[in-house]
C-alpha cells in the first residue's frame, strides 16, 4: 500500500504517526522478548524442568502477539503483503463502511426526539443573550454582520440592481393611473383642511417678497401706458398697483375666510373631483407623468437612487464609530439583554430553533447522511486506511501487547492444568 509521505502529514497527524511508531516497537519488542525467553527455555528446560513452565508461558506469549499482529494488520492492509481472504478489510470495504456510518448516524443522530431533546437542553436563547449582550460582543457581530453586507453589497451588479429598480418603479409607480390615487388623496387633504398651512406659508413668502422687492413695480404697467401720460401719473400707477397687491395679500393673510382663500377651497375641491372621475383630467395628469418620467429619465433616477444608496451604505458599513454600526451593535446588545432575562422570550426562541431544526432533519436527514457516504466514496482506500491508522492504531498496538500476555498467561496456565492432569 502506497504511504503518504510523512511531510504531507498535518501537525497532528506527524504526532500520531510517532506515537504509532513508538507502540509498533513496544508490541514488536515484547514479541522479540518472548522469542528470547522460548529460545533459551526450550534449549534449557532438559536442565532445569522448571523451565518447562517458562518455556510454554513464552510459546502462548508468542502465539497471543502473532495472532493479534495478525488480526491488527489485517484491518489495514494484506498481512506481509500476502492478499489473504478477509484481510486488508477497511481498504477493501471503505465505501461499505462509509454508508453504514452514514446510516449510523442518520438513524441514531439525525432523529427528531434526539434533536429536540439536546435543543431543548441546551438553553440556546439564554446562552447566546448572556454572550450577545456584553458590548464587545455585540459590536463584534455587528462588525461581522457589517463586513457580510458589504461582500453583499460589493458582489452585486449595479446594471441589474438598476434594472431592478427601475422595474419596480415601473410596475408599481408610474404603470398604475395617478389621476384617481392623487384625487382622492387631494379630496381628504381639502376636507380635513390640512392645506391651510400651505396656502399661509404661500401667502407669507408672496407678502416677503413684495417687501423686499418694490422695484419689480416700476414701469410694470406705466410703460404699457400711452406716451403722452405724465411721468408723474406713471409713477402713481405703478405705486397704485405695488400698494394694491401689498393690500390683497395682507387681507388674505389676516382673514381666514377671505373669497380667495375660498375661491382656491372650491378650485381643489373641483380639481380633486377631476382627477378622480374627468377622463381628460386624468389623462392630461398622465400625459405629464409620461413627460417627466419618460424610460431614460427613471433608468437615471434609479441609477443615481442606487449609487447614492449603495456609497452611503458601505461607508457607514465601513466606519466603525458609524451611526449605522453603533445602532446595530446596540441593538444586538439589548436583544442580547432580552435574551438572558426574559424567560417567555427565551422560550418562544428556543421552540422555534428546535421546531426548525426538527423540521430540517426530518426532511433532508437522508441528504445530510449522504454527505458521509459521499465523502468516503470519495476518499482513496489507501489513504483512507493509512489516516484511520493513525487515528485509532496507537491504541490498536495495546492489543498485541495485550495479546502477548495474555497469551503468555494461557500458555502457562495451559501447561500447568495438563501437568497436574496429565503427570
Amino acid at each position: 500500500m502506497a504511504r503518504l509521505p510523512y511531510g504531507t502529514l498535518s501537525a497532528a497527524d506527524q504526532q500520531r504517526h510517532r506515537g504509532l511508531r513508538t507502540m509498533k516497537a513496544v508490541a514488536l519488542g515484547a514479541l522479540g522478548f518472548m522469542a528470547v525467553v522460548f529460545v533459551v527455555a526450550f534449549v534449557l528446560q532438559d536442565q532445569v524442568p522448571a523451565l518447562g513452565y517458562v518455556r510454554a508461558a513464552a510459546e502462548g506469549g508468542m502465539v497471543g502477539a502473532l495472532a493479534d499482529w495478525f488480526a491488527v494488520t489485517a484491518l489495514f492492509r494484506h498481512p506481509l503483503g500476502i492478499p489473504i481472504p478477509h484481510t486488508a478489510i477497511i481498504p477493501r470495504r471503505k465505501d461499505e463502511i462509509g454508508r453504514t456510518l452514514g446510516e449510523f448516524v442518520e438513524t441514531n443522530f439525525l432523529e427528531a426526539s434526539v434533536v429536540r431533546q439536546k435543543l431543548d437542553s441546551a438553553s440556546i436563547a439564554r446562552t447566546a443573550g448572556v454572550w450577545l449582550q456584553q458590548p464587545e460582543h455585540a459590536t463584534r457581530v455587528a462588525g461581522e454582520a457589517s463586513a457580510m453586507a458589504t461582500g453583499v453589497l460589493t458582489a452585486l451588479s449595479d446594471d441589474e440592481v438598476q434594472d431592478l429598480i427601475s422595474d419596480l418603479a415601473h410596475e408599481h409607480l408610474l404603470s398604475p393611473s395617478w389621476g384617481p390615487s392623487v384625487g382622492g388623496w387631494l379630496d381628504r387633504v381639502v376636507q380635513a383642511d390640512a392645506h391651510r398651512g400651505a396656502v399661509d406659508l404661500g401667502v407669507d413668502s408672496i407678502g416677503r417678497w413684495l417687501a423686499a422687492n418694490r422695484e419689480a413695480f416700476d414701469g410694470l404697467v406705466s410703460r404699457r401706458l400711452p406716451s403722452w401720460v405724465p411721468s408723474v401719473a406713471m409713477r402713481l400707477v405703478d405705486d397704485t398697483v405695488y400698494h394694491e397687491a401689498t393690500k390683497f395679500v395682507e387681507a388674505v393673510q389676516r382673514d381666514p375666510d377671505h373669497p380667495a382663500r375660498r375661491a382656491l377651497d372650491q378650485y381643489l375641491s373641483r380639481l380633486a373631483e377631476n382627477l378622480q372621475h374627468d377622463d381628460e383630467t386624468i389623462a392630461r395628469l398622465e400625459g405629464a407623468k409620461s413627460a417627466v418620467f419618460d424610460s431614460p429619465r427613471v433608468r437615471a433616477l434609479a441609477a443615481d437612487a442606487w449609487n447614492t444608496a449603495k456609497s452611503g451604505l458601505l461607508r457607514a458599513l465601513a466606519d466603525e464609530d458609524s451611526g449605522l454600526r453603533r445602532r446595530v451593535a446596540a441593538a444586538l446588545s439589548d436583544l442580547g439583554e432580552r435574551l438572558a432575562t426574559d424567560t417567555a422570550l427565551q422560550g418562544r426562541v428556543d421552540g422555534r430553533i428546535a421546531d426548525a431544526a426538527v423540521f430540517l432533519v426530518d426532511r433532508y436527514r437522508h441528504d445530510i447522511a449522504s454527505i458521509i457516504t459521499d465523502t468516503v466514496e470519495r476518499w482513496d482506500a489507501d489513504e483512507t486506511s493509512q489516516k484511520i491508522e493513525l487515528m485509532v492504531g496507537r491504541d490498536l498496538q495495546y492489543i498485541r501487547l495485550n495479546g502477548t500476555i495474555v497469551g503468555a498467561l494461557a500458555g502457562l496456565a495451559i501447561f500447568t492444568v495438563a501437568h497436574a492432569l496429565l503427570p
